[in-house]
């Protein structure tokens, strides 16, 4: 799979190419934050398959967790592009930053659903997880 993306201002542009290792929807407390509220759509792409070919992202990553991750973000409208795992080869891409996100095809999962705020959907019969899956 290829695929572009990037920002809504046009700032930041990426490729990604590989096969998606894990594409789900979660919905713990800190992607609603990152979303505006509902669960944030993503699939894990390799991180050697990833590059920004326009501009650069800002970073965050929270200083008061032991091992967190880093959000990347358009430094001029916002839009969270990549999270990057600690010790991981993988770049979790926003579903909502590609080019054409009819290509995600659809989550395989529902993860942090202990989270789950009453008016999240899940669709029928998608596999859910309180947590990550071991």
């Amino acid at each position: 799979m290829k695929f572009e993306g990037g920002c809504y201002c046009g700032a930041v542009r990426y490729t990604a190419e590989g096969e998606p290792a894990f594409k789900a929807q979660c919905h713990c407390r800190e992607c609603q934050y990152i979303t505006g509220g509902g669960p944030n759509f993503f699939m894990l792409m390799p991180a050697d398959g990833f590059k920004y070919v326009k501009g650069q992202p800002s970073a965050f990553s929270r200083s008061d967790l032991e091992n967190p991750v880093t959000r990347e973000f358009c430094p001029s409208c916002g839009t969270h592009l990549v999270t990057r795992l600690p010790g991981r080869p993988v770049v979790v891409v926003k579903v909502g930053s590609m080019d054409d996100p009819k290509l995600y095809g659809g989550p395989q999962m529902a993860i942090y659903t202990m989270d789950k705020q009453p008016f999240h959907c899940i669709p029928e019969g998608l596999p859910t997880n309180e947590r990550v899956p071991g």
